[in-house]
C-alpha cells in the first residue's frame, strides 16, 4: 500500500489521473489538518501564556501583602521567609524585593547557583508589568502601603511547561496527520471508482482507437448524470463524425485514384499526339519552308535583273521569315525534347562548362570589346548537357542585349543559398522594365521589338524548363539601359543576402 503512495509523489508529471486525484485528496486533507492544528496551537499557546502571567500576578500580590510589615520594620529575614513560600511552584526560578533606591531587600533562588537576572526598567506610573521571552516570563509588582511605594517584587518563571506542552501537541498532531493521510489513501479507491475509473477507461479507448484506426469503436456509456457522462457522449459523437468523414475520405480517395488513372491515360494519349505532331512539324513543315526559301533564292538569282527593287526586297523578307520560322520550329522541337528528357545528374565543373560555352560564342564576339568576369564557380550535381543549355542561352542573351555598349561587361558568379549555390549571369546591356517581368519566361513572350534584337522568344522558356526539371527556381532583376541579372538554382532554395552583392537577390518569378 505504501509503495504506490511513494510512487504518487515521486514524479507528479508522469502520474495518471488516478494518482493525481489521490495526491490531491491527501494534500487537501493534510492542508486542512495543518491549518486546524496551527490555529489550535496558536490559541492554546496564547491562553497558556496568559494563565502563566495571571498566576504570577496572583503570587506576586500575595507575597507583596505579606512583606509590607517586613519592609516597614526593615526585617529582611521575614521577607526571605515569605518569598521562600514560592518554592511550591517549581516553575519559579527567582524572586526578589527591590527597594526604591535599587537595593535588594530580600531574595529567593530555586537553586543556590541561580544568578540574579538583569531586570528591565519598570515604568514608574505602573503598579504591575510583565515580559515574556523565549524561555522565561518576568513579572514586576509594586509594594504600596498607604499610597507610599515601599518597593517592587520581581518574579521570574521558566516556560518549560509551555515548551513541553507544545512538544506534546506536536506529537499528537503528527500522529493525527499520518492517520488522516492513511485514511485518505484508503478512501482514494472510492473516488477512483466514481471519477477516475471512467476517465481512465475513456483514455484507454482513445489510445486503442488511435493505434488501430478503427473509428467504429465506442466508449462504454455511463448511466449516471454529470460531466463525465457528457464527456463520454461527446467523445462517442466525435468518433461517429470521424467515422463518417473517414468513409467519405476513402470514397473520395478512390474517386481521385480513378480520375488520376483516367487523366494519366489521357495524358499518355496527348503525349503520343504531341510526338506525332512534333514528327509532322519536323518533316512536313520543314519541307515547305525549305521549298519557299529555295524557290525564293532561285528567283532572286535568275530573275534579279527583271525584278524591281521593291520586288527583290519583298523576296528577301520572304527568305528572312522562312529562316526565322525554321529557327522557331527548331527551338520548339528542342524545348519539347528537353521536357521529355530524363535528368542524369553527376558532379559537373561549372567553370569548365563556361569555358566551353565561351569558345562556342567566339564568332559572336568578333569585333567587340567584351569584359568577362567569371568567378571561381563551385562544382554541383546536375545534368551537364541541360546545364550547358541554361548557361548558353543566358550568356548568348547577355552578348545580344549588350552589343550597343562600347564595352560589354558580362559577369558570372554565385551567391550562398540555403541548400545550394545560387548562380547569376549579369550584363550591362539594355535591361527591361520590371513591370513586365512576369512575361519574361513565357513562350513567344519578348520584351523588345524584333527590329531591335532578334530572337524567337523560346530561349528563356527553355531555360526555365531545365531549371525546374532540376527542382530549382529562376528569377531576374533589371533596369532599363542598366543591364539585367538572372538568378537560378538547380535545387530548391532561396539565396542569403550578401554585402558584396551588386544587385540584391529579390525573387521576381517563381515556378509556373
Amino acid at each position: 500500500m505504501f509503495k504506490p503512495a511513494f510512487r504518487l509523489f515521486s514524479n507528479p508529471r508522469q502520474s495518471s489521473v488516478v494518482g493525481r486525484l489521490t495526491r490531491m485528496n491527501m494534500l487537501v486533507s493534510a492542508a486542512a489538518l495543518v491549518t486546524a492544528c496551527a490555529a489550535f496551537f496558536g490559541y492554546d499557546l496564547a491562553s497558556f501564556r496568559t494563565a502563566i502571567v495571571e498566576g504570577l500576578s496572583t503570587q506576586a500580590q500575595i507575597a507583596a501583602s505579606n512583606t509590607v510589615t517586613a519592609l516597614l520594620f526593615n526585617d529582611p529575614q521575614s521577607a526571605v521567609n515569605t518569598l521562600a513560600a514560592l518554592k511550591v511552584s517549581p516553575s519559579i526560578v527567582y524572586s526578589g524585593i527591590l527597594l526604591p533606591d535599587g537595593r535588594v531587600f530580600a531574595e529567593y533562588r530555586q537553586r543556590a547557583g541561580t544568578v540574579r537576572p538583569q531586570f528591565p526598567a519598570m515604568p514608574p506610573a505602573q503598579a504591575e508589568a510583565h515580559w515574556l521571552g523565549h524561555n522565561r516570563a518576568v513579572l514586576a509588582h509594586a509594594i504600596v502601603f498607604q499610597g507610599r511605594r515601599l518597593g517592587t517584587i520581581w518574579i521570574e518563571s521558566d516556560l518549560d511547561r509551555v515548551n513541553n506542552r507544545l512538544k506534546h501537541y506536536a506529537g499528537i498532531a503528527g500522529i493525527v496527520l499520518i492517520g488522516s493521510l492513511l485514511a485518505a489513501l484508503l478512501v482514494a479507491p472510492i473516488f477512483q471508482g466514481a471519477i477516475a475509473a471512467p476517465i481512465v477507461a475513456l483514455a484507454r479507448t482513445a489510445q486503442e482507437i488511435s493505434r488501430s484506426k478503427d473509428y467504429s469503436a465506442r466508449a462504454a456509456p455511463r448511466q449516471s448524470e454529470g460531466e463525465i457522462s457528457v464527456l463520454v457522449e461527446s467523445f462517442n459523437e466525435m468518433l461517429a463524425q470521424i467515422q463518417s468523414r473517414d468513409a467519405e475520405l476513402r470514397q473520395a480517395h478512390g474517386e481521385m485514384e480513378r480520375r488520376v488513372l483516367e487523366r494519366t491515360a489521357e495524358l499518355g494519349a496527348a503525349n503520343k499526339e504531341l510526338e506525332a505532331f512534333s514528327y509532322s512539324v519536323s518533316h512536313d513543315l520543314r519541307a515547305p519552308l525549305r521549298q519557299i526559301d529555295g524557290f525564293s533564292a532561285i528567283l532572286m538569282d535568275q530573275c534579279a535583273a527583271e525584278l524591281s527593287p521593291d520586288a527583290r526586297r519583298y523576296l528577301q523578307r520572304v527568305r528572312d521569315r522562312a529562316h526565322h520560322m525554321g529557327h522557331l520550329v527548331d527551338d520548339l522541337l528542342s524545348m519539347g525534347r528537353i521536357g521529355r528528357q530524363v535528368v542524369r545528374r553527376r558532379d559537373t565543373d561549372i567553370n569548365e562548362l563556361i569555358s566551353g560555352i565561351q569558345s562556342d560564342l567566339a564568332p559572336e564576339c568578333e569585333g567587340r570589346r567584351i569584359e568577362w568576369r567569371i568567378a571561381n564557380l563551385p562544382q554541383i550535381s546536375c545534368d551537364p548537357g541541360l546545364a550547358k543549355i541554361v548557361f548558353m542561352n543566358l550568356l548568348s542573351n547577355a552578348l545580344k542585349y549588350s552589343r550597343d555598349r562600347e564595352v560589354a561587361v558580362i559577369e558570372v558568379g554565385h551567391l550562398a543559398g540555403e541548400n545550394a549555390p545560387v548562380f547569376f549571369v549579369r550584363d550591362n546591356g539594355a535591361g527591361f522594365d520590371m513591370r513586365y517581368a512576369d512575361k519574361l519566361f513565357g513562350v513567344f513572350q519578348r520584351l523588345h521589338r524584333s527590329d531591335e534584337f532578334e530572337g524567337t522568344g523560346v530561349g528563356l522558356a527553355t531555360v526555365q524548363r531545365v531549371v525546374q526539371k532540376h527542382g530549382g527556381h529562376i528569377w531576374a532583376e533589371a533596369q532599363l539601359e542598366k543591364g539585367a541579372t538572372f538568378f537560378f538554382t538547380f535545387t530548391p532554395g532561396r539565396p542569403r543576402a550578401k554585402e558584396d552583392s551588386k544587385i540584391p537577390a529579390v525573387e521576381v518569378l517563381r515556378e509556373a
